[in-house]
């Protein structure tokens, strides 16, 4: 599957949530062509913090996968930047690659990504690569429409810094 058609999964999971009153936010996992996990962040319908959709995506693929040899890269795609919990799960996971649509300012782990060093004793436990970008106007677009139909909570409010971004992600330097 291309970048384009997981970040696109990832925006129909998160259509889902979003018809179930959650924050429009998707992920799925997929080695081998196949996608592995999927979820979208559950914040409201389980009324707990530590259930974004990439936590719980991965967390699915990982028990589909185990500790098995994985002969395929295992890739993470998220209509929103994952944050650094999800970042740290993704290498545990042994994530090989993440694509996004839409950056997440706030708490995006991006940056820590590629600062992140290589350990001699850890060489397994590094940040995968990070690309964000990919279907950003139509992840700015779902954001916008649930601002419109979410009653005023914290939730809506940090939508809506999401969907005040410029209309193009900001340059690496």
């Amino acid at each position: 599957m291309t970048p384009d058609e997981l970040v696109a999964a990832a925006i129909e999971v998160a259509e889902e949530g979003m018809s179930h009153g959650e924050l429009p936010i998707g992920a799925v996992v997929e080695t081998g062509g196949r996608i592995v996990g999927r979820a979208f962040t559950q914040d409201v319908t389980a009324g707990r913090r530590l259930v974004h959709a990439d936590l719980l995506a991965m967390t699915a693929a990982d028990q589909e996968l185990g500790w098995r040899e994985r002969p395929h890269p295992v890739r993470l795609a998220v209509n929103l930047e994952p944050c650094l919990m999800c970042l740290g799960a993704a290498m545990a996971l042994k994530v090989t690659e993440i694509y996004y649509g839409l950056e997440s300012p706030a708490d995006g782990g991006s940056t820590i990504a590629r600062a992140w060093p290589t350990s001699p004793d850890l060489p397994w436990y590094t940040a995968p690569a990070m690309t964000g970008g990919i279907h950003r106007a139509r992840v700015r677009d779902q954001f916008r429409r649930y601002c419109a139909q979410a009653t005023d909570s914290g939730f809506r409010r940090w939508a809506r810094t999401l969907v005040d971004l410029p209309d193009h992600p900001p340059t690496e330097s």
